[in-house]
């Protein structure tokens, strides 16, 4: 299926890993023209590298950055179609996850919802002008499946999430009518660095468990999370259906919410 994507400019923020690099992946296939911003490249997206990618090193954290990200991809490609925030997880220095309520501390509440969500409201409000001139705009924003399903750990991650999601719905309501579709997407678990690195949440899982890595990431997370396909979602999964929501062919569907998590929800 053609997704009507070549010569569209898109920006993915948190692009050198995991879903991000799969997004950036999956826009240049389609032909678009992409801004990858991370604090810093990688040898997987390094191999990208053409006359369609433009890579921004940005830190998010800095109130500044969103908006210089928005400005280099109008600099170079002249405009701004797609809008794809999926930078967000532990902010740089954290672990997750953490258990307990009792947890984290205010630092840790005040850097979780800076980098989940205060660092998508402003490069939102960077991207926003230029999308309006964009014959087909297009926001989707990474959240997560735990923003509607918490529990007892990570709460500052969760109710982060939760508060994006939020956001989304009203983005949409009141930007679809100036043409502009808002969407999220919710991932469950996902095999991602975030969970297979050292020191990440199968470490973490595995020395709570009194398991091992390989176990988790094989089938004891899956079990321990209920997902129903019985396995960690992968990026290109996640990416596939971010693709498609930043695609024309998406048109009529604005202020929704797509779980792509191995059937980790459970709820109508």
């Amino acid at each position: 299926m053609d997704l009507r994507l070549a010569g569209r400019v898109a920006v993915v923020t948190g692009a050198s890993k995991g879903i991000g690099l799969a997004v950036t992946r999956t826009l240049l296939d389609e032909g678009a023209r992409v801004v990858a911003v991370s604090r810093k490249s990688g040898a997987e997206l390094d191999a990208l590298a053409g006359p369609n990618l433009l890579h921004v090193p940005a830190d998010l954290m800095d109130p500044g950055a969103p908006a210089l990200a928005v400005e280099r991809a109008v600099e170079v490609f002249g405009g701004l179609d797609v809008l794809v925030n999926n930078a967000g997880g532990p902010p740089p220095g954290a672990t997750l996850p953490r258990f307990g309520f009792l947890t984290p501390s205010d630092d840790d509440w005040r850097d979780m919802f800076e980098f989940n969500l205060f660092t998508v409201v402003r490069t939102v409000r960077a991207a926003i002008p230029h999308l309006l001139r964009s014959d087909a705009a297009s926001i989707v924003n990474v959240s997560s499946g735990n923003g509607r399903r918490p529990g007892p750990m990570n709460y500052d991650y969760n109710a982060a999430k939760a508060a994006l999601t939020n956001l989304t719905l009203g983005l949409s309501e009141e930007y679809a009518p100036q043409g502009i579709r808002v969407n999220a997407v919710s991932p469950g678990p996902v095999r991602t660095p975030w969970w297979t690195d050292e020191g990440g949440a199968a470490d973490v899982i595995a020395g709570a468990t009194g398991s091992d890595r390989d176990a988790v990431l094989n089938g004891g997370a899956a079990e321990m999370m209920s997902l129903t396909t019985g396995r960690l979602a992968t990026p290109q999964e996640v990416a596939d259906v971010i693709v498609q929501l930043a695609s024309p062919r998406a048109a009529s569907t604005t202020g929704a919410d797509y779980a792509v998590d191995s059937g980790f929800l459970k709820e109508l």
